[in-house]
Formats: C-alpha cells, structure tokens, sequence
C-alpha cells in the first residue's frame, strides 16, 4: 500500500477533511518530525529533496544496514545511508529528487522486519541535508590492548568443556546465583559486591589445569607480564551485560586480563572526563588491561541483544569508530569471558591516587541526617540526571519486563490503569484495551510519552494527584530506589 497522499505541511488539515487512515499516518508522520527535532535539531521540509529520513528505521530499534539498504535501494540509487548510533532513525540520501520521492511515496506507512523479527513501521520525512557531528579518531585507553586469535578453536573447544555447570553444588567454587549470568571462581571467590576476594580463603583446586599451559605460552610470548591465581568464568546469554566499574585496586596487580569465547561483543570504556570508547571484542581474542586503563577507565557491557558495529567486512576488532555511514548491527550470541587476574598481597601505590582505595584518606559515607539533606541529594543525583539523559535513557529502555507484560494483558478491557514512574512509557502501550495514563518526575520524560501519543504528566510519586480509588490497578517499575534515603525512616 502506497502512502496516503498528505502533503507534509499540517496546514492540510485545514483544507481537507481526512480519513483515519491518513490522520494516524499524519499523527506518526509529525511524531517522527519532533523526535528529530528534539534529539538533533534538524528540521523536516515540506518540499521533495534528496535526502529522507527514516523513523523506526535505524540502529537503536533493531534495524541493521544490511536490513534497511536493500529495501531504499530498490526505489532508486542511494548515495548514502547514514545510521547513528542508539537512534531510531537513519538518513539516506538519493542520486536524484525523483528516486527520493519513489521512495517516499511507496515506503510511508510499509511494514518491515527488523532484526528481531517484528514488524515495524516506516515513517519517512524530506529533509534539506544531514549535519552528523562525526567523533574524531580515537585511541585506545592507554595501557590497553587486543590480541586477536590468541587461541585456536580447538583450545575454545577444550575450555568451554572444562567448564562443568552441573557439577556438585556443595562444592565452593560451584556457580553462584548472579541475576544476568551464570558465573564460576577458580583460586578465589570473586565478590561482586565489593569487587574483592578474601585473601586468606584460597578455593581448592587452583585454576583448571588446561589454562595452565595456554597460560604459560601467553608468559613466553609476551602477551602477559605476570602467571594469574583467581579465575572467574562467566557465561552471558545474549541481551545480559555488567555494570561499568573498576576492578579494586587493592585485590589484584596491576594486569587484568579477559578471554572471550563463543561470541564477540563490543565493550565501553569511559574516562572520568566522559570520553566513553567502544572496543569490539572478537570470539577468542585476549583483552589486556594495565596501567590507566585497569585503574582508571572504567569498563562494562551494554545488555542489549545487538551491538553496532563497524559494516567493512575487513573491520576486526578495536574501537568502533563514529562513521554513521559504516555502522551496523551485530546479533549477540552465548559468550564465555575466561577473565584471570593475580591477587594482590601488598598495598597499591598505582599514580591514580584519587580513585584507588589504598591511597585515599576519605571518611566513610553516612547517611543524610535530615529530610531536608536528603531531599537535595535526590534533587541533584536523580531529578537532575534524568532531565539531562532522558532522550539516551528512552534509546535504552524499549523491552518491556515479561511479567509486566503479563500482568497488564491479563485486565479486563476497559480498565484504568496508572503507571508512576512511567518513564518514556514503555508499557503505557502494551495493552490497547486498557485506559493507561503515566507519571514521571522528569519533563523531557514525559515529553517523549507525549511524543508517543501517550497520555502522561509530570509529578512526583510520593503525591500523585489521582484520586485514591479510582484506578482499577496501578504498576510502578524501578522507581522506589530512586526516593530521597531519609523517607524510608519516616
């Protein structure tokens, strides 16, 4: 079906009278006018020219390059196709206005697949030309380093074996029960709550003998400086991640180095400063961490099922550069990380005294002796943040909890439902046969539900102005750790 015939200027309105078909083409065809306006300050046209932008169509809603290209090139000769990072929109530019305005004309309002095998929906605007702020050439954090190929694919075989998942669970070393993976430790336990072993707890056992000898060849060639004694093997189903962090100074030596297995996956550091680089870490390759970047650089993994990623089949692994023409998407697989590292006896004098918990003379932390305290903590560390990263947080959260969903599918139609803490109000729309309406304390939150053709209003969740007893159920997702410390105690 071809795009209803709407000229781009809202004016029309007023001079037609327009099914509804075309009025909810007209509504998304809008949204997507204010979303681009919002995120990148460019502004859609109501002339033909060569350049379209594509809504639902981009990276950060499932949509690779090798997905979306085909189909715009089937409608003329495409001189770009520029997809940004996190987004959920791509730029193409035609050869000529005919070819883009084919492409108009017959994509609006199409269904397409998407990676994840959903259906999505096209919505294309003209623009008069693409200003894409293009990342400078980065570098690696200083003091790290890839090494593609470390080991051969019969060696991955053997140590994905050595693994045994179902063993003994009385066992010390057995896997402890993490939310996002399943995880062993060899020679210490590692403590994820402190990032810390116990020094005076060795595990029996030591590390498997097959990392023995593969280890001793890395010592030979050079790749590392020192023999690990603490093992931790972790198996990461497709979607599951680690918070960013800084393994602690004062447990292991300066070298911290990680195998990954069975699948490659883009990792981010990020400096103090909030330089943030995206390295790409290939099935059996080594990842070796010293000075600056293991005490200083933070490092962690996105969970999400698709990583974006360099489109140049002769790209390997590395930083994954800015070039919104050479991105696309990588599907995630099952990834074992084999990371070891050698356990600390003395305390660490690294340069970084600032963040390293042997140098620092700092108190410990209390807790906020007023309401008043409290409250401006919460002002500064929540209400602030959110406003300022609210378009990246609504990028990052569009997969809605199961069980939510469940919940919600299972009221009876025509129910008033209320969602506080909605934020860009993902499950305000799960269920079309409820009447939902969302809160949330950030504005550029409620704006974006607003965008979404949501009903939503900014207050806060501990004064929400609806009348007790009116709704018919309510949900409120992730949003009590955000309250002000001091009024649990009231």
């Amino acid at each position: 079906m071809a795009a209803p015939s709407i000229a781009m200027d809202s004016n029309h309105q007023s001079n037609c009278k327009l099914n509804k078909t075309e009025k909810k083409f007209l509504r998304k065809q809008i949204k997507a006018r204010h979303t681009l306006l919002r995120h990148e300050g460019i502004e859609t046209v109501s002339y033909a020219t060569q350049v379209l932008v594509v809504a639902n169509g981009g990276l950060g809603n499932g949509m690779s390059r090798n997905q979306l290209l085909p189909v715009l090139e089937k409608l003329g000769q495409v001189d770009a196709l520029l997809m940004p990072p996190n987004k959920p929109y791509s730029f193409v530019t035609y050869k000529t206005i005919e070819d883009s305005k084919k492409a108009y004309a017959t994509l609006n309002g199409q269904k397409i697949v998407d990676d994840l095998g959903q259906k999505i929906i096209l919505y294309l605007n003209f623009v008069e030309k693409v200003q894409w702020k293009e990342l400078g050439l980065q570098a690696l954090p200083p003091g790290l380093k890839v090494v593609e190929e470390i080991i051969s694919s019969e060696e991955e075989k053997l140590l994905l074996e050595s693994v045994n998942w179902t063993e003994d669970t009385n066992q010390e070393n057995f896997q402890k029960s993490l939310k996002h993976r399943r995880v062993k430790h060899f020679g210490y336990e590692f403590h994820y709550e402190n990032n810390n072993v116990d020094k005076d707890k060795p595990l029996p056992g030591g590390l498997p003998e097959i990392c023995d000898s593969i280890l001793e060849k890395w010592l030979e060639k050079g790749f590392i400086r020192h023999k690990p004694d603490q093992l931790t093997v972790n198996q990461y189903e497709p979607g599951h991640g680690i918070p960013a962090h800084i393994d602690t100074h004062s447990a292991f030596e300066d070298e911290i180095i990680s195998l990954s297995l069975g699948s490659e996956i883009v990792m981010d550091f990020k400096h103090p400063d909030g330089v943030t680089v995206s390295v790409m870490l290939l099935r059996r390759s080594l990842l070796v961490m010293t000075g600056e970047s293991r005490y200083l650089w933070t490092h962690g993994i996105t969970p999400r099922k698709f990583d974006s990623v360099q489109a140049s089949k002769g790209h390997r692994s590395g930083i994954i550069t800015g070039d919104v023409g050479n991105l696309t998407l990588s599907k995630r697989g099952i990834r074992t990380s084999f990371t070891f590292r050698k356990v600390r006896q003395t305390p660490c004098n690294c340069s970084y005294p600032l963040v390293c918990d042997s140098q620092m003379k700092e108190p410990p932390p209390s807790f906020p002796e007023s309401n008043k305290e409290a409250s401006q903590l919460e002002q500064k560390y929540v209400h602030r943040v959110y406003e300022e990263i609210a378009g990246h947080f609504s990028s990052t959260r569009h997969t809605p909890w199961p069980h939510i969903v469940e919940f919600l599918k299972a009221l009876p139609s025509g129910s008033l439902v209320a969602d506080i803490g909605c934020g860009n109000g993902k499950y305000l729309g799960i269920n079309k046969e409820l009447y939902m309406i969302g809160c949330d304390r950030s504005q550029n939150l409620v704006d974006i539900c607003r965008e979404r053709q949501f009903q939503a209003l900014v207050c806060d969740a501990l004064a929400v102005p609806i009348r007790s007893g009116s709704c018919d159920a309510c949900i409120s997702i992730a949003v009590v750790h955000h309250f002000a410390i001091a009024v649990m105690y009231q």
